[in-house]
Order: C-alpha cells, then structure tokens, then sequence
C-alpha cells in the first residue's frame, strides 16, 4: 500500500517543528528516522494531515559525556550510540541493548527519541532507560521541561508529550564503581521484537552486598514494567541463587503480559522468572569483577 496523502516540512529548528506541529493541532507527524513510523504510513495505519521531518535540525543529533553522564540527542542514530566507546563504559547497559534493535541496517536510520516517542513497550530502549533512570528533555510552545521515563510514558503508543512538544534529548547518568548490569531478551529472531526483555542494574557495596538495583522489562505491559518491590528483595542482602529465585518469582507474579499470536501471557510469565534469574546472575558477576562489556 502507499500512504495517505500529507503535506511535508522540512524543519531547520527545535523552533520551528514545535511551530509547525501546533499549527496542524496534533495532526502532524515527526519524521525522524522513519523506522517506525514509514511502514504505519504504508500500511495508513497512520494518516497525518502533515509530516514534520526533523532530519535537518542538526543541532539534536550529538552525544556528550562529562564524569557523572552522558547527553544524547534525540536525532541521534541507535547505531552511532551503539559503537561509541565512551557509552560504552559509563552506560553499558545502552551498549548490550541496542544491538538486539531490528538489524544493523534500521538501527543506522533509527533514532534514539524516535524509540522513545513511539513508545513501544516490547522494544528496548524504553525499558532501557527507565531501568537506568533517565532525565528525558522536551521543548514546546510553552516552553523546556524535564521528565522520567514513568511519566513519559502512558500506554502502548501513548506518550505524555503534547501536540506541539518534541522530545529532543536525554541525560543517562554514568555507572558507579561496583555496578553490574544485564540485558537479557527473547525473540522468535534475532532482529524481532522481544516476546520479553529484561534490563538490569544492581550496585554492591565493599562487603558485596546490594545497594541499589532495578528490574525492567519489556513485553510485558502496556509501559515497560519497572519490578520494584522484585528488586527492591536485592537490596541489604547479599545475592545469590535463592534472593535471584525469589525476585523472578515475584517479578513474574506482578507482570501484566498479554496473550498474541507468539506467546500466551503464561509463556511470558515463565520467561519473565528464567531471564529474571539470569539477567541477576551476570549483573552480579560483573558487579563482582568490574566488568562493564557484554
């Protein structure tokens, strides 16, 4: 199929988007990679009256490190994030993930803020950046704010940014000392959207035990599910097999999974307590030996 009919911006400025998506009052559409959005417009599973295409606002396209985070821009290409070395170590759980994002090929056009704002609950970097807590900034009409992941994100597709507003960066702040993490996910293939994902993060004090940690998956809900009381097990204790048992089990019991044509909610439950376990395990391991690559 072709697309519907639309007319076509080419923005140069943040400015200018916002301008032109309150102009068309939430009928407008942001072209940025087009990975996501280019087969719903095939398909007219979305019709916008306009497409805004960001392509030319090169100022949102970087990333920045200092000691305590690293600053990506929403245009920013899921490849480019990949292979660089710097989010390789102060953000490794970024660097595991996105190579499981569709294939090399989507993710050189894919970009960071597009993940984000299409806001899918079974790909990875939302559930990526809840886990790592990330400061997310949006720009619009009535001005800058600043938002987690929980409040971005509303339901499958559903995201809190206004008609006018785009998401135009985000601020990952770096790991510390004795913090392993993991990303763990199944898929019918590689490149397809995890049946389910798991992001995890778990920080040891001197003694080797749990200071902090997180759980979150994709997959399994309408937002990516964020097992806080599951993690919140972890913490004051040193971990092991049974407190990994434990977690899983209660991450399991409180996930909200649907049924599909690829997986009954039940299969996913069960992999939510295997991949749970084992997202654990190498997360602690790593914590253990200072390890931050996959």
């Amino acid at each position: 199929m072709k697309p519907a009919r639309f007319e076509y911006f080419p923005a140069r400025s943040v400015e200018e988007a916002c301008d032109l998506l309150g102009r068309y009052g939430g009928e407008a559409s942001v072209l940025a990679g087009g990975q996501s959005l280019g087969p719903l417009l095939n398909l007219r599973l979305a019709t916008p009256r306009a497409l805004v295409d960001i392509n030319g606002v090169r100022e949102l396209g970087f990333i920045r490190a200092d000691d305590e985070a690293i600053e990506v821009g929403a245009l920013t290409r899921q490849r480019s994030l990949e292979c660089d070395p710097v989010v390789a170590r102060a953000c490794p759980l970024v660097a595991e993930a996105l190579p499981f994002i569709g294939h090399a090929t989507i993710r050189n056009r894919g970009t960071v803020g597009g993940s984000l704002a299409h806001a899918d609950p079974a790909a990875e970097l939302p559930a990526v950046v809840t886990a790592l807590e990330a400061e997310l900034e949006i720009v619009g009409a009535g001005g800058t704010r600043t938002c987690s992941p929980h409040e971005l994100f509303v339901m499958p597709l559903t995201t809190t940014l206004a008609h006018d507003e785009l998401l135009v960066g985000l601020r990952l702040p770096a790991v510390g000392p004795r913090t392993g993490h993991a990303w763990l996910e199944l898929a019918r293939r590689h490149g397809d959207f995890a049946l389910v994902g798991v992001a995890c993060v778990l920080a040891l004090d001197a003694r080797g035990f749990a200071t902090a940690a997180r759980l979150v998956y994709a997959g399994v809900g309408p937002t990516p599910y964020d097992a806080r009381a599951a993690a919140g097990l972890l913490e004051g204790v040193e971990p092991g097999p049974e407190v990994f048992a434990a977690a899983a089990e209660v991450a399991s019991r409180e996930c909200d999974p649907h049924s599909d044509l690829h997986a009954s909610a039940e299969y996913r439950r069960r992999l939510v307590r295997v991949l749970t376990a084992r997202a654990l395990a190498r997360a602690v391991e790593r914590a253990r030996g200072g390890v931050h690559s996959a």
